[in-house]
């Protein structure tokens, strides 16, 4: 017997008895969806039902479900070999990763230190901005983040993100952090003059941030030109800059990073999510010379100590490897074009009828609007009425807080996205008129 083919009503009782899931009570609320299958943009349920998956899977399925190439990468991967240990080994789906990222960005990025997700990511750009100061005898302890950041949950990653339900429990822990004020038309004065005086007066190792778009804290979006004069006056300062890219790179923002829409470059780049096309876990931080130059010594007490058992898997690498030629070829990216000028499109339909909402924008292939009234804390009983609204619709959507929003995979057909479309101006007529 396959102990992996359940029925749903087995699948649900064994998952409520033996699984804890992220960001979920363990009291109360809905069992989770079972999902069977996933092609394209749909996922499978054992009752037949095919479902939008309007968020990629937690932003990470850039191409859609079971895509025909990733599939050969893996398969071929795997009739080679599945894992090895990356400390002192090497092969050939790291290499090739390493270099076609590298190709990616500009003269100057040097190295790729291969981790295994988002979190990790941030976590080996922390470390390394500690240790960079370290290794050139000007140790430093602080950093500046933005408000309402997030960057992961590991403790680091904790530390340099909003204080709050999320991390509550974990504060006493965490190392000092210095926060500007999240970037407006109306702040800018404000945030500089802050800025400022933090690099003129305190011991600042890293400034990190999340370009152009905080995910998490509810796709909130800020000016390129303002990140830039942040970014030289940290780089003034000799302060290293840390983007995390986790959420924003590969073309989710229509640039291939976001990071692209300034002309000063960050140190140290983090990414995830997207690297493999939501096949598997991954993380990779992208490290400049300058960064690099600090660790090029023979002396063990310079030595970057830092690894993991996963660290440079083979077949997360060779899903990397197929997932970036598929982002690169041009038909790709017109996908990317069109989903970004159907966004606008229906940003444009929003303005015109009264549905009640605020701050429509988009962004790339992000979309995103905001809900008055409702708290904008993540979770609650708002959070279940839009899931189970949506589901009702054959439409898989999570909002953050008060905020509604998609970043569909690249696949999707303009009839498609205007299905969530209608979803999303259906649910805010029922909304409007306190149907819920």
């Amino acid at each position: 017997m396959d102990k992996l083919r359940l029925d749903t009503q087995t699948a649900l009782a064994e998952d409520e008895a033996h699984i804890w899931h992220p960001f979920t009570p363990l009291k109360g609320g809905s069992p989770p969806l079972f999902v069977k299958g996933a092609e394209g943009i749909y996922l499978h349920t054992a009752d037949g039902r095919r479902i939008i998956d309007a968020t990629s899977s937690w932003w990470v399925n850039l191409h859609g479900h079971r895509h025909p190439l990733m599939q050969k990468a893996l398969r071929k991967q795997l009739s080679d070999m599945e894992h090895v240990i990356f400390a002192g080994v090497t092969h050939a789906p790291a290499i090739c990763l390493a270099r076609e990222l590298l190709k990616c960005f500009p003269t100057g990025y040097e190295k790729v230190f291969f981790s295994d997700d988002g979190s990790t990511s941030v976590e080996v750009a922390l470390k390394l901005a500690f240790q960079y100061g370290y290794n050139l005898a000007k140790p430093k302890n602080k950093v500046i983040a933005l408000e309402g950041a997030y960057h992961g949950d590991t403790f680091g990653c904790m530390a340099v993100g909003a204080r709050g339900l999320f991390n509550e429990p974990f504060q006493t822990h965490f190392f000092e952090v210095k926060y500007l004020p999240f970037p407006n038309p109306k702040n800018q004065k404000d945030v500089l003059g802050n800025l400022d005086h933090l690099l003129a007066t305190q011991d600042i190792a890293a400034f990190i941030y999340e370009p152009l778009v905080q995910g998490v804290s509810g796709m909130r979006m800020y000016d390129a030109r303002f990140l830039a004069e942040i970014l030289y006056r940290v780089r003034a300062a000799g302060v290293l800059c840390l983007a995390d890219e986790v959420f924003t790179g590969f073309s989710r923002t229509g640039h291939l990073w976001a990071s692209d829409a300034v002309e000063i470059k960050p140190d140290l780049i983090c990414l995830s999510k997207g690297l493999t096309g939501g096949v598997l876990p991954l993380g990779a931080t992208i490290c400049h010379q300058r960064v690099v130059d600090a660790f090029r010594e023979e002396t063990l007490e310079k030595t970057f100590f830092h690894g993991h058992s996963y660290t440079g898997n083979p077949m997360a690498c060779a899903a990397g490897c197929a997932s970036l030629e598929i982002l690169q070829k041009p038909e790709t990216q017109t996908h990317i074009q069109e989903i970004a000028q159907e966004h606008q499109n229906f940003i444009h339909q929003l303005k015109k009828q009264n549905l009640g909402i605020q701050n429509p924008r988009a962004l790339g292939t992000i979309l995103a609007f905001d809900l008055p009234n409702i708290p904008s804390r993540y979770g609650g009983k708002f959070q279940e009425q839009v899931h189970h609204f949506f589901l009702s619709r054959n439409i898989l959507l999570r909002p953050l807080g008060n905020t509604l929003y998609i970043v569909p995979p690249y696949v999707i057909k303009k009839n498609q996205l205007w299905e969530i479309y209608e979803g999303l101006i259906a649910f805010l007529e029922s909304f409007s008129s306190k149907n819920l």
